[in-house]
């Protein structure tokens, strides 16, 4: 239901001019977003106190200005010049909202939007408030992060985009509800490293439903697993703390799908590559995560080729892919990248080689597909349609991401639509994809 009236900040600016237009530039986003000023306490949902700090006098001044804000409203945001003495401001008033310091326009915006969400209003807003989407209207991407911290030889993303940068969870779940209201029935849970959510942020508790939720992905995991979409796992660290999700898999709270960069198989290239993994331990884990949801499927990327892999290398990529029976799987030849360390390393992989190893790789992950994929014949299974054409549907199954992975076929089924889930009985495999029928009541 839609706010009968926006809501209404109350705001306190001290100080000098400069931090008078800090002021104006907090008012004029608020404003903008649709929040009303209010001209007192009384009836302000959430109050901004703009603090200085300059001299003690100025210290003092807003000081007694916080303490007014509580006794009259309780409700009060701190930003300005007083930020160096935010544990004081802390202890005095542990129900203090928060604490940012000068210029830090979005920050305050943001508190405010937490302490006092508003409405999307569609009959005045041009945007629609799950943002402007290049995906079908039935599924997004949800990212979560931006950086990583991993220093792995063949990368240059830290370089690019920095360090890990965890997105605050409660505006993560809060977009999450957003899509899904507007019809989403798929999120797909992206960044750089998915699973070192939070870390960044010591795991950060914000506000979300009544409650104070860690940043954290067992925790994001939980709370995008309340919405009713399917939620898909990209790009994920097999970190030890990535059991806990198993568990919400085998209860159909979260898809039991994990897409995992692995890379390769032998010690010494990941030791090469500078990759936090080990084979023989992978597949221990994966025996584990099977034994707890048989259902789950793990979707993973392979480099061959890298800069000192040996045939014996390649070899142990081959047997333990045999092993591992992996859903999916990606190949690519190993190249330089500007910036890349691996760059230097010594013993390059001639090209021949590198094509051969990759064509007998592909080879590989085609048999384990077949074999993986045979096993759900006869299975009745959940599907999502992506498109429908004259000739049936094409779908997806909940072991399938867009794009990446295979399909499952609905022939002569041109009555269904994007986005319709229904479940299915599969009559046919083949190396990537599934054929089906709906199952009738």
């Amino acid at each position: 239901m839609s706010q009968v009236h926006p809501p209404k900040v109350g705001f306190v600016s001290l100080g000098c001019p400069k931090a008078l237009v800090d002021s104006e530039r907090i008012l004029t986003k608020l404003r903008s977003t649709g929040y009303e000023v209010a001209p007192s306490y009384d009836g302000a949902d959430v109050v901004v106190v703009n603090t200085c700090g300059f001299i003690d006098s100025a210290r003092e001044e807003s000081f007694a200005a916080i303490q007014e804000a509580m006794n009259e409203n309780g409700r009060v945001i701190v930003t300005g010049c007083l930020v160096g003495e935010a544990a004081q401001i802390r202890e005095e008033h542990p129900n203090i909202l928060a604490v940012t310091g000068p210029q830090q326009y979005e920050a305050v915006v943001s508190e405010v939007q937490k302490a006092a969400p508003i409405d999307h209003n569609p009959l005045l807003d041009l945007v629609p408030a799950e943002g402007v989407k290049l995906t079908p209207r039935h599924y997004a991407y949800l990212k979560i992060s931006e950086g990583c911290n991993h220093k792995c030889q063949f990368c240059i993303i830290p370089s690019i985009r920095g360090p890990l940068q965890s997105r605050p969870i409660h505006k993560v779940l809060r977009e999450a509800e957003r899509l899904v209201e507007a019809g989403c029935e798929e999120l797909l849970v992206i960044a750089q490293d998915t699973s070192a959510y939070g870390l960044d942020v010591k795991y950060k508790p914000e506000p979300w439903k009544n409650e104070m939720v860690a940043t954290r992905f067992r925790e994001l995991c939980d709370g995008l697993g309340s919405m009713g979409a399917w939620v898909r796992l990209h790009y994920v660290y097999p970190y030890p703390h990535v059991d806990e999700v198993i568990p919400m898999m085998a209860d159909g709270k979260i898809l039991p799908y994990l897409d995992i960069p692995f890379q390769h198989a032998s010690p010494t290239v990941l030791k090469a590559m500078r990759r936090p993994a080990h084979g023989e331990k992978v597949l221990d884990r994966l025996e584990t995560w099977r034994n707890i949801c048989p259902d789950i499927a793990v979707r993973s990327t392979f480099i061959v080729g890298f800069p000192g892999e040996t045939d014996a290398d390649f070899e142990m990529l081959l047997n333990w892919l045999d092993k591992a029976e992996l859903n999916r799987v990606g190949c690519f030849k190993y190249e330089n990248v500007e910036g890349a360390r691996s760059n230097d390393l010594p013993g390059h992989v001639d090209e021949a080689v590198k094509e051969e190893r990759w064509h007998r790789f592909m080879a590989k992950a085609q048999e384990v597909s077949q074999r993986v994929l045979a096993k759900r014949v006869g299975r009745d299974i959940e599907v999502v349609v992506d498109e429908v054409d004259e000739e049936g549907a094409i779908a997806r199954s909940q072991w399938d991401a867009p794009d990446i992975d295979g399909c499952v076929f609905l022939n002569g089924e041109t009555d269904l639509a994007p986005g319709d889930r229904l479940q299915v009985t599969v009559t046919h495999s083949d190396e990537y994809d599934l054929w089906a029928e709906p199952v009738r009541n």
